[in-house]
């Protein structure tokens, strides 16, 4: 496997390189601290309608690493980290690297029992958290970890205004439930920070920067070990690839919108700290699920060049009537990953914004990114496209052995963005890895002989109807595309003679709209093993913080 061929590369755009050069950088705080001083005079990030400079965001992120330094942490320490899309996660996220610890980011939906589970396994000695969950904390038993719990409220760094936000979340939309617990705020953390003298630490490329835990959506979540030199390679991947039609805007601030969640690996890689290397201006959105609320924003920023988005995402925005006022003549790229983009979903988005959606593939245990098409693409492919510069795949069979092009199996993965191994789980990391370093995704895929990648399941969803392999992805790529049906999703479910059937879940759009029809339809469209033998409605469908379908959650009901 170590000589795999690569048919990618001669697809590659002009001007992308086969491999990433060596990292310039010693650690993510020395690309940090030379990015922030570097565009200091430029806008870095809109929160709330309030600019932040990247001299602002420096002296911040720098008063948070001071604070923290205080507490004497031991080298290594786990910093957790629970927000939504807010400026106190980047200046706590920054701050902690720069302080020389390790981030745990941590779904801010997460309930007691999951907060707890995450604070235990990754023994964070510090928690910050947005007001907004303390009571979720207040929740869980006392955990001997945990040495500081810091809170902010939603409008601290927002000058005078923020006092209205507070306002606005306790009083009148009643977002704060009661809380109390002993804390220190996070505006008096960043004081004591700013009256003590920041020491800059010891990291190197080979220490670790986060504690990415896995979505979970097959199983328990894991703590991806990511070190600096992970996250470093894989921005330095997605720029170079991305570059090309980057510089379609030359010698302008180029404005990110950041819709994902900066918790998730997939916003953290490629909105905050791609946005960081370009001197970019990111636009946050701390509440996506609000579509009527994301849709007058952006309605005002005609001028976002990169949208990074999940499919669930871009589904909910062109259904929705209003989205038609939206004009974004300046966007350049829009980056579908997390989970399958359905073709009737971009060619829609296509059709509304002139830019087709360039679908990508990656996982938390690889920084994320692997594979991306190329934002060159005048159409949707269907595929996930090419691994990225410095990066080699392999299909394997179940006893690892590779297959042929064109063959369905596990992906396999290896390059400078995957992950170290998974925090405190030495017989996992054992089971996910190669003798030669390849780790195995858990997702079914094929490679084409021109070195386009697809993916077609993961492994843990694949159903088996009498001995036929069935994948949820293609069942529901099919169902979508009825009229009547909003959103949908497929499990196996035992059956005594066929082994499994396929049960679909069904959220519709058109209320007439009975189970038979949905069986008649699949009758029509699909080969007798694939079609649903039952069909359930649901009014929501459970997914994870970016939106991906979380199938494991309709197989425990």
């Amino acid at each position: 496997m170590a000589e795999i061929s690569k048919p990618w590369l001669k697809h590659y755009p002009e001007g992308v390189p086969h491999e990433i050069a060596p990292l310039e950088h010693t650690s993510l705080i020395d690309f940090l601290d030379q990015c922030l001083e570097h565009f200091s005079k430029r806008k870095a990030v809109e929160a709330m309608g309030k600019f932040f400079s990247y001299r602002e965001l420096d002296k911040l992120s720098k008063d948070f690493a001071s604070y923290l330094q205080t507490l004497h942490l031991e080298k290594g320490a786990r910093v957790a980290l629970m927000y939504p899309n807010v400026i106190e996660y980047l200046v706590a996220m920054i701050g902690t690297l720069r302080a020389g610890y390790v981030v745990v980011n941590i779904n801010p939906l997460y309930t007691a029992r999951e907060l707890e589970a995450q604070l235990e396994d990754s023994g964070a000695a510090v928690l910050v958290m947005m007001e907004n969950f303390a009571h979720v904390y207040q929740q869980i038993k006392p955990l001997a970890c945990i040495q500081k719990v810091i809170v902010s409220s939603p409008g601290d760094l927002m000058g005078f205004k923020g006092h209205l936000i507070n306002w606005i979340a306790r009083d009148i939309k009643k977002l704060i439930p009661p809380w109390e617990f002993t804390h220190i705020a996070f505006k008096e953390a960043l004081k004591t920070g700013s009256q003590h003298h920041f020491i800059r630490p010891s990291i190197d490329l080979d220490d670790i920067a986060f504690l990415q835990y896995t979505g979970g959506t097959t199983g328990t979540s894991k703590g991806a070990i990511l070190l600096h030199r992970n996250v470093l390679s894989n921005v330095m991947q997605i720029e170079v690839w991305l570059d090309p039609a980057l510089k379609q805007k030359p010698e302008q601030q180029l404005v990110f919108l950041c819709a994902l969640p900066m918790t998730h690996i997939f916003a953290l890689t490629a909105c905050a700290m791609l946005g960081i290397t370009k001197g970019g201006l990111l636009v946050l959105v701390p509440n996506p699920r609000d579509i009527t609320g994301f849709i007058k924003l952006l309605i005002k920023h005609p001028n976002i060049n990169i949208f990074p988005g999940v499919n669930t995402l871009f589904h909910a925005l062109i259904h929705r009537p209003e989205f038609k006022k939206v004009k974004l003549p300046h966007l350049l790229v829009t980056i579908g990953g997390g989970m399958a983009v359905h073709q009737k979903t971009a060619d829609h988005w296509q059709a509304l914004t002139g830019v087709p959606i360039a679908q990508g593939y990656g996982l938390s245990e690889t920084s994320p990114v692997v594979c991306v098409n190329t934002p060159l693409e005048k159409h949707f492919t269907g595929h996930i496209g090419m691994p990225l510069p410095s990066t080699q795949l392999a299909i394997l069979d179940d006893d690892g052995v590779e297959l042929p092009q064109g063959t369905p199996g596990e992906i396999a993965i290896k390059g400078p963005q995957v992950m170290a191994g998974y925090w405190n789980k030495p017989d996992e990391t054992k089971h996910c890895m190669t003798v030669d370093g390849f780790f195995k995704s858990g997702d079914i895929g094929l490679i084409s002989p021109e070195g386009y990648v697809e993916i077609v399941d993961r492994k843990k969803d694949m159903i088996v109807v009498a001995g036929y392999k069935v994948f949820p992805n293609d069942v529901e790529d099919h169902l979508v595309q009825m009229n009547g049906i909003k959103e949908c999703a497929v499990i196996g479910v035992p059956h005594r003679k066929l082994g499994e059937i396929v049960k679909a879940y069904v959220v519709r759009d058109n209320h007439h709209l009975t189970e038979a029809d949905i069986l008649q339809y699949c009758k029509e469209h699909m080969t007798s093993y694939k079609r649903p033998r039952k069909v359930v409605f649901i009014n929501e469908l459970p997914k994870s913080i970016v939106g991906k379908i979380l199938r494991r959650e309709l197989r425990d009901q």
